[in-house]
């Protein structure tokens, strides 16, 4: 019971994933956790066919043979096969989930990595890079989502360090509102630029003014937006779009909400903005309606000047109306997998992806909790039906658009419920505030970290045979 304790202990307390990742695989070993994750048996998922498939796979490879090889990949990689992405399989032990899932990753990641390097004459380069490109594009990608939430947004900051820690920090990016700021500065850093930049001995997070309530009395934001675009200026060069993704190789999508009814969301990207300067993108997400007067983007002309970007339109905070756009996301990167980080205060403590009980407790708290949201939902999908004053149906609107989207990806990572300050929302941190947030993200991201790796596996291995592919005969990436 001691050592028990002591890993527990230790389990709570640790500083990086490494310590965590130790406590945790003792407190499995001592709860019997590691022999259910030797178990192939699980009503949760198809255990026989991913068996079948890593006997036949790890046969074909060891005879080398090529061409059923790539057949059997082309026609049966999925990305949930046998339903082994289920979350109830990462509920058992702390440390991942079935050896057959990791045998069945490992198995399809070598044979992807055999035929990317092997040298013979029946797999020409040209025949191979079509492959390649072909069964990733079915396969699919995923992507790293950061919500809004004003200052508690710094959350963003430890999960992004954790994943690239841990080398499994999506290329796609899309922020909204606060997650807007963090994935600007993410996507024109790179790895190396982002680590200087984001020691916490020279952190810059002062974004916040003095909070003015009489400057709504004379029809003024709340907020000062000059403090706010000179915080963005200082963490976010004045890069475009696509200049961001020639310089890091990510691809940063910004969410930005319509002032005027008559527009729709957009979300801003290389492909679909490409001249957009990043700046203007993350101030127009972070303008919260009532708190800062909305943007007008800017872009570079074909001189590299900067230059009004749809003159006659102004933007608002992206949360409002696509806090998470996966649909839009999906449909312009091929992306099928969300990791989602939230720290939207008013999200946050309805998120739980703990199994759901039977019983009429856990009906009574699901009444408590979720009804609430239903109900606000369609509240307001009346008012707007029934009423059209001036200036309340576009607030209707925007408020029905906050309580009726999806603020959960395939995999959550959010705050603890007690760092939901929502009296601090608002303020600029102090430097041990910042560390703090920080921290709490890294370590939010430390249990999630064995399912992110088995879930991005074989992407990440497409990627990388693609990238070897690229650099060994000078074909343009993927």
């Amino acid at each position: 019971m001691n050592n028990y304790r002591y890993y527990e202990s230790a389990l709570y307390g640790a500083t990086d994933y490494d310590e965590w990742f130790e406590a945790a695989s003792e407190l499995d070993r001592m709860e019997g956790r590691d022999l259910w994750r030797l178990e192939r048996e699980s009503k949760d998922y198809d255990h026989r066919l991913l068996a079948s498939r890593v006997t036949i796979l790890r046969k074909l490879r060891k005879q080398q043979k090529y061409d059923q090889m790539m057949f059997r990949l082309r026609e049966e990689l999925h990305g949930n096969l046998g339903n082994m992405a289920n979350p109830a399989l990462y509920l058992e032990a702390r440390c991942g989930t079935k050896k057959l899932i990791n045998n069945y990753l490992d198995e399809v990641s070598a044979a992807l990595n055999l035929l990317c390097d092997s040298n013979v004459k029946q797999l020409s380069p040209m025949r191979k890079r079509r492959f390649l490109k072909r069964a990733a594009r079915s396969f699919g990608r995923s992507a790293l989502l950061l919500s809004g939430g004003a200052s508690l947004g710094l959350f963003h900051i430890g999960v992004i360090e954790e994943l690239e820690k841990q080398g499994l920090l999506p290329r796609v990016i899309t922020g909204s509102s606060a997650g807007s700021i963090m994935g600007g500065i993410l996507a024109t850093h790179t790895d190396s630029e982002l680590e200087e930049m984001l020691n916490p001995e020279y952190i810059d997070f002062e974004w916040c003014s003095v909070f003015k309530p009489f400057n709504i009395i004379k029809g003024q934001s709340v907020l000062d937006q000059k403090v706010l675009k000179k915080f963005i200026d200082r963490n976010i060069p004045e890069m475009t779009f696509l200049e961001a993704y020639q310089h890091t190789n990510r691809i940063l999508n910004i969410s930005v909400s319509p002032a005027d009814s008559h527009q729709f969301p957009r979300l801003l990207n290389y492909l679909t903005a490409p001249n957009v300067l990043i700046r203007w993108a993350a101030l127009a997400s972070s303008a919260i309606p009532g708190l800062y007067p909305a943007v007008q983007l800017r872009a570079k002309n074909f001189e590299g000047k900067s230059v009004a970007y749809m003159p006659q339109n102004r933007w608002i905070d992206g949360s409002v109306h696509e806090d998470i756009p996966k649909e839009k996301v999906n449909r312009l990167h091929n992306v099928n997998h969300y990791i989602v980080s939230q720290t939207n205060p008013h999200v946050v403590p309805f998120l739980n992806e703990k199994v759901q009980s039977k019983g009429l407790l856990p009906f009574i708290q699901d009444v408590v909790l979720k009804a609430p949201m239903v109900q606000v939902e369609h509240f307001l999908e009346l008012v707007h039906q029934h009423f059209d004053a001036p200036g309340i149906g576009a607030m209707i609107k925007k408020a029905h658009a906050v309580a009726s989207q999806a603020y959960s990806g395939d995999i959550t990572v959010y705050p603890e419920k007690h760092l939901m300050n929502i009296g601090k929302t608002f303020t600029n941190f102090e430097a041990a505030d910042v560390e703090k947030m920080i921290l709490a993200g890294r370590r939010a991201t430390w249990p999630k970290i064995e399912r992110i790796r088995n879930t991005t596996q074989i992407s990440r291995t497409f990627d990388d045979c693609l990238r070897r592919m690229s650099e060994r005969y000078r074909y343009v990436r993927r």
